[in-house]
């Protein structure tokens, strides 16, 4: 059976709010080597990945690309800030490697790239996960594995046809073995989100998925959605999250435009204090 850092019946919510406080830790750290990245989402749910790889996923850091492995899809490749501070923590990759993030010939892209350990697919091209998370699923269970497939998307990539498409048939082929966990932070990369896309939970249970809505930034409510997520019901599941872009830099909290953040030179050091302040008080 593959490693798993917690058992699926009990979690240490203590412990995960240190993870999450050390992915922020480790995001801030690479956005500002570069100056700039996808900070802003990756600080959103860095609570949703300490919650999945430091409780809920079934896998191996040592041998991530086992057949048994539990898998997830980062379907918004350019949260891959967030990714690689995950399977750093977690010990897939080395955690001095994340010095390298978006430099030339590094692994850690700002993008996703298969070709990194612990990443199932590319993630540039947005609206596309989804639809390789069900067919993967669909593998799994005609396979007879147990493994579970869990699918990160945004509010934004419900805007694209093919994620609907891949929710109507997962809901057809009965996948209770693929989970969506959507990004709800309400953001764009002009600004507020183009279209209106409210009641997204009603969506989602309309297409046939079990359907719940939590604050995605309270890591207990996480853990207890994705405890309820795990029975098996024939359906697929849907959790959306509400999550706040920048959480635990108020500074980032508060910018209008967060979907790409440039910071200058002489910000950094109050925003890392700002965080670690923000972490200590938790």
């Amino acid at each position: 059976m593959p490693a798993r850092n917690f058992p699926p019946d009990h979690a240490d919510i203590g412990a995960l709010k240190r993870r999450a406080a050390n992915l922020r830790r480790h995001m801030l750290g690479m956005a500002r080597g570069q100056g700039q990245g996808y900070i802003g989402q990756g600080l959103g749910v860095a609570d949703l990945l300490a919650v999945l790889y430091f409780h809920e996923l079934r896998y191996d850091p040592q041998s991530p690309a086992s057949r048994e492995r539990d898998r997830f899809l980062l379907s918004t490749g350019h949260y891959s800030i967030a990714l690689w501070a995950a399977l750093a923590e977690c010990g897939v990759i080395p955690l001095k490697e994340l010095s390298t993030y978006g430099a030339d010939g590094s692994r850690l892209d700002m993008s996703t790239l298969d070709t990194t350990p612990g990443v199932e697919m590319i993630g540039g091209s947005l609206g596309h996960g989804l639809g390789q998370g069900v067919g993967q699923a669909l593998g799994l269970k005609l396979d007879g594995l147990p493994a579970r497939v869990f699918v990160e998307l945004s509010d934004g990539e419900m805007q694209e046809g093919a994620t609907w498409e891949a929710a109507m048939s997962a809901s057809h082929f009965g996948l209770d073995n693929l989970v969506a966990l959507i990004d709800c932070n309400g953001i764009q990369a002009d600004g507020a989100i183009v279209l209106a896309m409210e009641p997204i939970a009603a969506k989602w249970s309309a297409f046939g998925w079990e359907t719940q809505e939590v604050d995605g930034n309270d890591i207990a409510a996480i853990v207890e959605s994705l405890h309820s997520a795990r029975a098996q019901s024939g359906l697929p599941k849907a959790v959306v999250l509400r999550t706040l872009p920048g959480k635990g830099v108020p500074t980032l909290e508060r910018r209008e435009k967060a979907h790409f953040v440039r910071i200058e030179p002489g910000e950094w050091d109050s925003l890392v204090e700002e965080f670690e302040h923000e972490a200590a008080n938790a």
